[in-house]
């Protein structure tokens, strides 16, 4: 059985990451298992734990970082966010194509471990807003965060849109159902490539 993809989808918060991949994620040709990962933060509303992500406590979270349990970790607007290495590298070892949708800096962390243990089967896309007025318009809508926590993101995503340069490929989110194609497109070729 041929090893899975790992498949990074990166770009600011709130540039429409999930929004992209979730029309598309059960379909069956593709093979895809979306990674779930860990994080401090608070749970919003309508998610569920273990389903969007593992919400753990910063002592829980740091046992798992002195354990060398995750593939990488970041801490972003004061909360730890990761990826369990265990369940990646299952999927992968069973021929599932695995999706991390991760900020740009843990995904460049992920990319410097591929190219250190030189394994190939990654495919790595940046999505990026058309604006930043875009970018804050569209977390001003989601309303799950205050202006401060708004404004942070905003300044983090000034750094984070020059790293779209490290990866395979970009895609500006300016049309919906443009733009979810596209990623579609990427990951599919991507995916016959690797058969």
């Amino acid at each position: 059985m041929k090893k899975g993809l790992l498949i990074i989808l990166s770009g600011p918060s709130g540039v429409g990451k999930k929004t992209l991949w979730s029309s598309f994620i059960n379909d069956k040709s593709l093979d895809l298992v979306f990674s779930i990962s860990m994080t401090t933060r608070k749970q919003r509303p309508g998610e569920i734990d273990k389903k969007d992500y593992f919400f753990l406590t910063k002592e829980e979270f740091k046992k798992n970082i002195d354990n060398g349990k995750l593939l990488e970790w970041a801490t972003y607007v004061d909360n730890y966010y990761g990826t369990p290495k265990d369940f990646v590298e299952q999927q992968r070892n069973n021929g599932k194509n695995v999706l991390l949708e991760i900020e740009p800096q843990g995904a460049l962390k992920v990319m410097d471990y591929f190219r250190k243990i030189k394994d190939d089967k990654i495919l790595t896309v940046f999505i990026s807003p058309k604006s930043f007025d875009a970018l804050k318009e569209r977390l001003a809508k989601r309303q799950t965060e205050n202006d401060s926590i708004i404004n942070q993101r905003i300044e983090q995503s000034k750094w984070e849109l020059t790293t779209s340069k490290y990866y395979q490929h970009t895609i500006i989110n300016d049309n919906l159902a443009i733009a979810s194609s596209q990623l579609y497109k990427i990951i599919k070729d991507a995916i016959n490539k690797n058969k």
